[in-house]
């Protein structure tokens, strides 16, 4: 069993970044990819961002257009989203989710952080 415990939003203004974190608990992190998806109001959820088990690897969402950037620490159980230039557009609950993929298939997630809470003002 893997939780997920999301960090690191808040209100911020256009233009500033933020830092969310993810730690999980659990001592197989190593073996999951990690991702980050965003719901706003209304909307449906997206992806955002991902990251393969080494960290050698990562992909994002075309509306990000480099300024947003995954990464993980292993060592600390921990995925990392940074976004820069944030948009009042980039508002929503980001959460992130974790595949194993020798067992799970792609699109598919074992499991799921409860999300933080990031808003943009114009």
């Amino acid at each position: 069993q893997v939780q997920l415990v999301e960090s690191g939003g808040g209100l911020v203004q256009a233009g500033a970044s933020l830092r969310l974190s993810c730690a999980a608990s659990g001592r197989t992190f190593s073996s999951y990819t990690l991702n980050w998806f965003r719901q706003a109001p209304g909307k449906e959820r997206e992806f955002v961002a991902g990251i393969n088990q080494s960290g050698s690897s990562t992909n994002y969402a075309e509306f990000m257009k480099g300024r947003f950037t995954i990464s993980r620490d292993n060592a600390k159980s921990t995925v990392y989203l940074q976004m820069n230039s944030l948009k009042p557009e980039d508002t929503a609950v980001y959460y992130c989710a974790a595949r194993r993929p020798l067992f799970t298939p792609p699109g598919k997630y074992d499991y799921w952080g409860q999300g933080t809470q990031v808003t943009v003002s114009s």
